[in-house]
């Protein structure tokens, strides 16, 4: 998978899946911009990095205040001159069904999910259209397809990402690739904050979603980080318009 050289921005990308791409794609030769709204820890990856002679940026980001999308998108240009790939990947959760959504939760999902999105695009996709070429991927999530209780808002804006990753395909044929990576059920700070509330001890809770898993484990960020690099890279080149299920084989079950 050559990513070497390629200037990768990622969203999200100082905690959970998006720490383990950042580093996973630094190791692989990429120009990192990491983008968060963690400064002390977006500062930590960036040093730790750098320490190991990788080209790793990182740059303050809240994805749904178009100014700092402007300004992430800015600074990548006086760093690097070019945005090969943008790995979209900011997003946050919260728990309630349709009855039970305040305007903070709409702001805060929308905000970030699917505004978030459309604020990076753009700015982005006129700089990749100016090159000629580039590739976006989006993380998605399972709960684009399956009906979490008590997760409407938060189900309903993955599904926004699933069908703008097909817009941006057919919109943008033949400069922009655009992808999406769907994970399930992931070992990641936002899995363990779900956590709360339950009867049950939170290792032994998920020690029994991953025995109902087909793979008999919960996945870790990695292993989103080595589809993520496939994705981006040339190796995927006719890969487009589609997302790749990460979830270890948790769409295959039966509803019994």
């Amino acid at each position: 998978m050559a990513l070497d050289e390629k200037v990768i921005v990622i969203t999200g990308g100082t905690s959970g899946i998006g720490e383990a791409c950042s580093r996973h794609f630094a190791g692989l030769g990429a120009k990192v911009v990491i983008a968060s709204n963690q400064p002390e820890a977006g500062v930590a990856l960036q040093d730790e990095l750098q320490a190991k002679g990788q080209e790793a940026r990182f740059i303050e980001t809240d994805v749904a205040a178009e100014e700092d999308v402007e300004n992430l998108v800015a600074q990548t240009l006086d760093i690097y001159g070019r945005i090969d790939c943008l790995h979209s990947n900011a997003g946050v959760w919260r728990e309630g069904t349709v009855k039970e959504f305040s305007e903070d939760d709409w702001q805060a999902i929308v905000g970030v999910n699917v505004k978030g999105n459309f604020l990076l695009l753009k700015h982005i996709v006129p700089v990749m259209e100016q090159q000629g070429q580039g590739v976006v991927l989006i993380t998605t999530s399972v709960a684009a397809f399956v009906g979490f209780p008590a997760h409407a808002l938060y189900c309903a804006s993955k599904a926004a990402l699933e069908a703008l990753i097909r817009c941006l395909a057919t919109d943008h044929a033949g400069v922009i690739r655009a992808v999406g990576i769907c994970p399930g059920t992931i070992d990641t700070p936002m899995l363990r904050a779900s956590c709360e509330g339950w009867d049950i001890p939170e290792d032994e809770l998920l020690a029994q979603v991953a025995e109902k898993i087909p793979v008999r484990r919960l996945g870790q960020p990695e292993d989103i980080a080595k589809a993520a690099a496939f994705l981006l890279s040339d190796d995927a080149s006719y890969i487009n318009g589609t997302s790749l299920m990460l979830e270890g084989g948790t769409l295959a079950l039966p509803p019994w």
